[in-house]
């Protein structure tokens, strides 16, 4: 069987794409993606429902064939070494797929079975999960919280010990706690040596990963670390604040230095005009000067890919 070697990079994607055909409508939900996620490292795909994310999770896991391009998990193709990737990945899809009839530990015991594993052999790479959920393993899955959910499905992608993990929107829909002791738990994964790839539409969450990539319509509009992501970011970001946001909105669009404006929150984002010189804003606007964050790069770099 062909084999890849690359042990700084277990997962490749190079120059993939795939398109869909629905009735006489063609989309293309992957446009000639490529990136290389390091070993041992916690690497985010962000970008908002539509981008191609799950469809890129699917090519990766090998339960979706891609048109044009090469990819490789873990040193083997995604084509051919397709039995060996299933034998060493862990995947999350975004959708709860578990047994909801079944039981916590009756879950468990399935995954593991099929890995020709036991919660035993594993259990201290789940310990700090699993032992969150532990005391209710007699509860029917389809019983459990938002929140509980997530523990258990993570701890059934965890159970054979994969060397690359893969989780597909795995905050989506569950409260903000919840969501913060998940990353708490990637970080711990990520210190055991395991690889990550994680999607997600939170931007916020773009900050706790190693590396991220930017993800609309099937493209990859840039890669990099968050810190470098917002420190290239060369133009000034005013926010603003007033009584009518609405009209706000709409005043602020016609404004000379206007380059610009998107709602965020409770403020209102003006991206100054390059060249423009210092802004002055009209009486009873709350207006101050902000360091960007992702979010909005990110408008920005679709605004850009769209012209």
């Amino acid at each position: 069987m062909e084999k890849f070697v690359s042990e700084q990079f277990p997962i490749i994607v190079s120059s993939v794409s795939k398109s869909y055909t629905t009735g006489k409508t063609v989309v293309k939900a992957l446009d000639n993606i490529s990136f290389e996620v390091e070993k041992g490292s916690l690497f985010g795909l962000i970008g908002p429902d539509g981008a191609g994310k799950t469809t890129l999770f699917r090519i990766l896991t090998s339960l979706l064939l891609f048109d044009t391009g090469r990819a490789w998990v873990d040193g083997f193709d995604v084509i051919t070494g397709y039995k060996e990737i299933r034998k060493r990945i862990g995947y999350m899809p975004g959708r709860f797929s578990l047994y909801t009839d079944l039981t916590v530990q009756e879950n468990l015991n399935f995954f593991a079975s099929i890995f020709e594993t036991t919660i035993e052999e594993n259990y201290d790479l789940i310990k700090g999960i699993y032992a969150q959920i532990e005391p209710f393993k007699n509860r029917r899955a389809g019983k459990l919280s938002g929140g509980m959910k997530q523990k258990l499905a993570l701890s059934c992608a965890l159970i054979h010990r994969p060397s690359v993990l893969f989780l597909d929107e795995p905050t989506t829909g569950v409260d903000a706690v919840s969501r913060k002791e998940f990353w708490d738990m990637l970080q711990a994964l990520k210190n055991e040596g395991i690889t990550i790839l994680v999607s997600t539409p939170y931007m916020d969450e773009a900050n706790l990963c190693d590396k991220v990539a930017l993800i609309q319509a099937g493209r990859i509009l840039g890669i990099n670390t968050p810190q470098h992501i917002t420190q290239s970011f060369a133009k000034t970001i005013y926010r603003v604040k007033n009584g009518n946001m609405h009209a706000l909105l709409q005043e602020a669009r016609h404004w000379d230095f206007t380059e610009q404006v998107y709602p965020f929150g409770e403020y209102h984002h003006v991206v100054i005009r390059q060249g423009s010189p210092e802004p002055q804003f009209p009486a009873g606007i709350d207006a101050g000067k902000i360091h960007p964050g992702i979010e909005d790069v990110f408008i920005d770099l679709m605004r850009n890919n769209e012209q």
